[in-house]
């Protein structure tokens, strides 16, 4: 018998309370019952954006989610600012070009994260530019943005919204969604939000909106406007994912109940342990600066292919962990720190990475980093 952990990043483990109120008779979406589940899932959203604004909710993926945030704030041949620092950062560029804007990449290393005087910069220079596109955390590389500070950057340009990926983010660090004046903020259901995948989450500012009036893309399923009109009478436009959004609500339910300074404090507490054991192992991190959260990338040693790590640690021992994309396949190999999981599930993921580096024939001392994790986890 091989007993399965899932410490991707993305889908992440479904907490059995969810899954048992996943597992209800179907609610029909057009009955009664269906409109005070909606109405506390949609406040309770409010809550964990930490925003005024309404938050829509859709039935699709993250990806989903951040096509409509293209598409419903910007026009054919309006100029969009990309931080391409990973996988998705480039996937920004590749939808705002799909809808026929202008795009402007800020290419940043791998690894690194973007300095915000460089965007404060780009849109000095053209101030014709009408959105900026960033991850909160970019999920390929284990880095995160400093999307406070271009929250203040972005403030300054009346004509110009800020778009941020935070589907690796959101629930796991503190987004402070209105105070930073983060325009449109998309979330996914199978990260932090302990759900499988099938939901993706759009805050809109008032600023966005009026984004929205004046754009001139076409959207259908992803009509963010006739979302809003539907949502805010706790309906949708179209069929939601009822099963999930009852999920939702068991999900809201237990993040109140930890609170959510303690949700962020838990999630950064196994983030370090994690980082720190690692680097105890012999092993170093592949974020240069701004470590995210969410997901670690760590670097495989020299001589050994980190996809072999990776798969490895699936076959051997049964924990998902997650390859490196692109240019950082077989360098790297991640685990997640995000969602439903604590302490001891650290603690296995080292153990079982040592264990792995060790039949690779890697000089590994075996609880090394199990050992400095431990004493992380004790102390906080």
């Amino acid at each position: 018998m091989l007993k399965r952990y899932l410490l991707a990043p993305g889908p992440t483990p479904v907490p059995p309370e969810v899954l048992l109120a996943m597992a209800r008779p179907m609610v029909h979406h057009r009955a009664p019952e269906f409109d005070p589940i909606f109405q506390e899932v949609r406040e309770g959203l409010k809550w964990l954006y930490q925003t005024r604004n309404d938050v829509l909710i859709l039935a699709s993926s993250g990806t989903g989610g951040m096509e409509g945030a293209v598409s419903n704030f910007l026009s054919p041949g309006d100029k969009a600012l990309v931080v391409n620092g990973g996988k998705f950062g480039e996937r920004w560029g590749k939808l705002c070009k799909t809808f026929g804007a202008q795009v402007t990449e800020l290419k940043v290393e791998w690894g690194r994260s973007v300095d915000p005087q460089q965007v404060a910069e780009a849109l000095k220079k053209d101030p014709a530019i009408k959105a900026v596109y960033v991850q909160a955390s970019e999920t390929s590389t284990g880095v995160s943005h400093d999307v406070k500070a271009l929250g203040q950057i972005v403030k300054g340009c009346p004509e110009t919204i800020l778009v941020v990926d935070a589907i690796t983010a959101l629930g796991v660090f503190d987004l402070k969604t209105d105070d930073w004046g983060l325009d449109v903020v998309i979330t996914g259901s199978q990260k932090a939000l302990m759900l499988p995948p099938g939901l993706a989450f759009v805050s809109v500012s008032d600023k966005a909106w009026q984004s929205a009036d004046k754009a001139k893309n076409t959207a259908f399923y992803f009509n963010f406007k006739r979302e809003r009109e539907n949502q805010t009478k706790n309906q949708t436009a179209y069929t939601p994912a009822v099963s999930m959004i009852i999920g939702l609500q068991e999900v809201i339910k237990m993040m109140k109940a930890e609170g959510l300074d303690q949700v962020f404090a838990r999630q950064t507490q196994m983030a370090h342990a994690l980082r720190e054991g690692a680097k105890a192992a012999g092993l170093t991190i592949f974020a240069k600066d701004m470590p995210s959260d969410a997901v670690t990338a760590i670097n495989a040693p020299e001589g050994v292919d980190g996809q072999a790590i990776y798969k490895s640690l699936r076959v051997k021992y049964g924990i998902t962990a997650a390859g490196g994309q692109d240019q950082l396949k077989g360098k790297v190999f991640r685990i997640s720190t995000m969602g439903y999981l604590d302490r001891f599930d650290i603690i296995t993921a080292l153990a079982a990475m040592e264990m792995v580096l060790k039949g690779l024939g890697h000089p590994i001392t075996l609880g090394s980093g199990v050992a400095r994790a431990q004493a992380l986890l004790m102390a906080e």
